[in-house]
């Protein structure tokens, strides 16, 4: 249910979750479209139905963009889902990225381990993902978590997962979608909250029940993670496959990589261009950044193009530091990370 994005917002209005306005069954036809734009009105987010990472999304302003539009983000949904069905919703404007992961075993015990802010965004995949948010003050964190808990709750779900929301300038928070599955900043939350999220999927699985409860989760302190991409940035980010001639991950204190990778290793051109993750904590949000700036300073990968120092000038931009960026960090700023 959750894995059809139209399915999954139509369980959500049943369950009284606030949902984005958009189309209540997939769209398989470009008259399907011409509908529901009708319907929603301009501008609007095309998504692969059954897909995720930014794959077969596009946005559209006008009727005049919606043919062209909506045939390639079907093509692009075929191409990396097997699937060209589509699901629009309304667009909205430089809103928040923000995810809360949860546990859930099949005995209805369901809880969440805070949020994560994924709004460092290029072309709707994520680069950087940090806990907790700068954004949210306690009231509205414990709404939102309390909300992603009762969406869990309604559809009886069991397994990690992780509800994400949007969330406007307002305060206002709107359902997204559903990831019925690990991801991949599942670092970042077992840095903040203690918890082995991959141990605990596995007793989920197993027939379990969840020891933890809610009051037992805290946040210990602040985590922020970059994703290391062969790619190069100097070419409008173009996946960047071959050998990694030499390799020298950082270590230290509360530091964290989570990689595949190593010297002679060669990159293929058939998968996601990520090859690593770098991860710090510390109890302050800018000591963390201070520490993720040091381990990306002594990790050195040779042989392809990293988007290494993009993150790096990214840890140092006013807009990151503040904590007041949104989705469109990377278009507004753009020039001032990629040199």
């Amino acid at each position: 249910m959750m894995g059809d994005k139209a399915k999954a917002k139509n369980a959500m209005r049943n369950a009284g979750v606030p949902v984005i306005e958009g189309s209540t069954e997939t769209l398989v036809s470009y008259e399907d479209a011409v509908t529901w734009s009708q319907k929603i009105g301009f501008p609007v987010l095309l998504k692969a139905a059954y897909g995720g990472g930014g794959r077969g999304m596009r946005i559209v302003n006008s009727f005049d963009e919606l043919r062209p539009m909506y045939e390639v983000a079907s093509a692009e949904a075929i191409a990396a889902f097997g699937q060209g069905e589509l699901y629009m919703e309304k667009y909205l404007k430089d809103p928040k990225h923000i995810e809360f992961q949860l546990l859930a075993d099949r005995f209805g015990n369901v809880i969440h381990l805070f949020e994560r802010d994924c709004s460092v965004q290029r072309r709707n995949q994520k680069m950087i993902e940090e806990s907790p948010s700068r954004f949210l003050d306690d009231e509205l964190r414990t709404r939102m978590g309390n909300t992603a808990v009762q969406a869990a709750k309604s559809i009886g779900y069991e397994n990690a997962g992780t509800i994400e929301f949007l969330v406007d300038q307002n305060r206002d928070f709107y359902f997204m979608e559903m990831n019925t599955r690990l991801q991949v900043e599942h670092g970042v939350t077992e840095l903040v909250t203690g918890v082995d999220i991959v141990k605990e999927q596995i007793k989920i699985a197993a027939g379990m029940p969840l020891k933890l409860k809610q009051e037992d989760i805290v946040l210990l302190g602040c985590a922020i993670e970059c994703r290391i991409n062969a790619e190069n940035p100097k070419n409008d980010f173009a996946p960047n496959p071959g050998k990694i001639n030499f390799i020298h991950f950082p270590a230290g204190p509360r530091i964290r990589v989570d990689s595949a990778i190593y010297n002679g290793y060669t990159i293929s051109s058939y998968y996601d261009s990520m090859i690593a993750k770098v991860l710090a904590f510390d109890t302050s949000r800018l000591g963390a950044i201070k520490k993720l700036r040091c381990a990306l300073e002594e990790c050195v990968i040779e042989g392809v193009h990293t988007n290494i120092d993009v993150q790096y000038l990214i840890l140092h931009h006013a807009e990151f530091v503040k904590g007041s960026y949104t989705t469109s960090f990377m278009a507004d700023y753009l020039k001032d990370v990629v040199i």
